[in-house]
């Protein structure tokens, strides 16, 4: 090979590896999600599986999380770009220094509830007065548990709350030990089924209590350093997640892909649950959230978790990285 083909070979592999990465590649980013991958974050699957994020330029990497607070904490430090967590896990965490920042509520509201079994005429808060009320110590659903009778106007000491231990708490509501339990709707109501009985899901949010749900947060500085790279992520989750929710089958196929050793038939059934959290009562657009809520969200926060009132609620979170034209609200 002469001295001049040397050079238009090279010159073509140089071109052609450059096309590539502006086609292909995009910007590395990393999201750590909430917990294992599933229903509740499967819209980045599913965007991820339609091109969504390399058509915005974003060569991403999703990454199964160990709860909202270690991702949170991941995102404060730097160890991931992107995080998926509970607003109030990152709203503690900010009240600690820590610079994150929620930049689009996904489940706009908590899938926190009070859950019984169909036939122990359980229907509100209000049935619970003399009945045994499991609780597991030091979750946010317990700590919770006083806003909610508060809000119902119910005495606690009307309401036999037992602590039990993670590995007893459904079983003790199966075998009749207790008459209703606090968790998650999208996961203790669906073990619960699983099982083969039928089970009511009182939402929190559907009895005063409201808080934003898990949400896509990043730090300060890497927002202020690159606000367009975050836009565009944003606009691609939003865009994956109306995707999702519309067909959650794909999606659950989508999760599967990526992630092999999560159960299809457990993803369809936690999306019975998400699909009804995507969006808060008059909320108009995915990841907008009525500023009511937010009101409430903060109001509740600083009265039962402790977070402090030294800065307003529009602290923690931004609403400028939102897609002017977010995917609607049924």
């Amino acid at each position: 090979m002469n001295r001049r083909m040397l050079i238009t070979t090279v010159a073509m592999l140089a071109l052609s590896a450059g096309t590539a990465f502006a086609q292909g590649a995009g910007k590395p980013m990393k999201i750590t999600l909430n917990f294992l991958a599933a229903a509740p974050n499967a819209g980045f699957m599913m965007a991820k599986q339609l091109g969504l994020y390399e058509k915005a330029g974003i060569n991403l990497t999703i990454e199964e999380g160990k709860g909202s607070g270690t991702t949170a904490q991941m995102v404060a430090t730097g160890q991931t770009d992107i995080g998926f967590a509970d607003a109030p896990a990152a709203m503690q965490l900010r009240t600690k220094g820590a610079p994150v920042k929620i930049i689009a509520p996904v489940l706009q509201t908590n899938g926190f509830a009070i859950i019984a079994l169909e036939d122990s005429q359980i229907e509100a808060p209000k049935d619970l007065v003399g009945k045994k009320l499991a609780v597991q110590p030091g979750t946010a659903q317990t700590t919770l548990l006083e806003a909610i009778l508060a809000s119902n106007g119910i005495d606690k000491s009307k309401v036999d709350v037992i602590a039990i231990d993670p590995g007893a708490f459904v079983g003790a509501l199966l075998e009749k030990k207790v008459d209703a339990i606090l968790g998650g709707a999208d996961f203790h109501s669906i073990q619960i089924r699983e099982r083969g009985f039928k089970v009511r899901d009182i939402f929190y949010r559907d009895v005063g209590v409201p808080t934003v749900g898990l949400s896509i947060i990043a730090r300060d500085d890497r927002i202020k350093a690159d606000a367009e790279l975050f836009k565009k992520f944003v606009e691609a989750s939003l865009l994956g997640w109306d995707a999702a929710r519309k067909n959650p089958e794909a999606a659950a196929d989508a999760v599967v892909a990526q992630f092999p050793a999560v159960k299809k038939a457990q993803v369809l059934a936690q999306f019975d649950v998400v699909n009804k959290l995507l969006c808060a009562p008059g909320a108009t657009a995915l990841g907008k959230v009525p500023e009511t809520n937010w009101t409430v969200s903060y109001d509740l926060l600083t009265q039962y978790l402790g977070l402090p009132k030294d800065k307003p609620i529009t602290d923690y979170y931004t609403t400028e990285l939102l897609p002017a034209s977010a995917p609607a609200c049924p």
